[in-house]
């Protein structure tokens, strides 16, 4: 059984809002483009995917989505859990049985890191989290329709923890450098600039 990966993508001119301070708009609409397409790229060379969808409102998104041969669902809303549970419902009702929920903006994702996520997913009584630097969740993987509500966003990873233990899942945390590397915030921006491991564009 493979599971499907479903990517919550932001208009790109909206994205990478707390980088204002170190690159203008245009460049934050680009920097947004070019990690999707590095994700896109990622996923599908992992192999480890029955559908890539990607659930974004803006008409580019979804045209990146298509070229990189994933599917481009049409958010129906503005908020970021609230598309999670969009694209889950949908891959459900495809027939889905699990599904990965990875946002856009791991510029260190390897191919590597899925494999050990998808990997460690044992069971349909499991829930795979990975943690981000800052307490926030890089990765969700979990059966479908989810068995708990999603909060991603600030200490989310302690939220999804919580609630899929008390849903009866067992807790399976991936924890490596590319995952917890979310690129948020000027100082992200920098290090990633010093040691720019697959930096995108470049």
């Amino acid at each position: 059984m493979k599971p499907w990966l479903i990517v919550p993508v932001k208009p790109f001119n909206e994205g990478k809002s707390r980088l204002s301070p170190a690159l203008q708009p245009a460049q934050r609409a680009e920097l947004s483009a070019r990690l999707l397409a590095q994700t896109l790229s990622t996923a599908q060379q992992s192999a480890r995917f029955a559908q890539i969808v990607v659930v974004s409102r803006d008409p580019n998104v979804l045209a990146t989505a298509r070229r990189a041969a994933a599917l481009g669902l049409l958010e129906a809303g503005t908020e970021l859990n609230a598309a999670l549970e969009q694209g889950c419902t949908y891959a459900s009702r495809a027939g889905a049985q699990a599904a990965l929920l990875l946002p856009a903006d791991l510029p260190r994702l390897a191919d590597t890191d899925l494999h050990q996520l998808v990997d460690s997913f044992v069971n349909f009584q499991t829930a795979v989290l990975a943690p981000s630097r800052d307490g926030g969740t890089s990765a969700l993987l979990l059966r479908l329709p989810p068995p708990f509500a999603l909060c991603f966003g600030a200490e989310s990873f302690h939220c999804h923890r919580t609630q899929a233990l008390a849903a009866g899942c067992s807790v399976t945390v991936v924890d490596t450098p590319s995952l917890r590397f979310d690129l948020d915030s000027p100082a992200e921006l920098a290090e990633l600039q010093i040691r720019p491991a697959r930096l995108p564009g470049r």
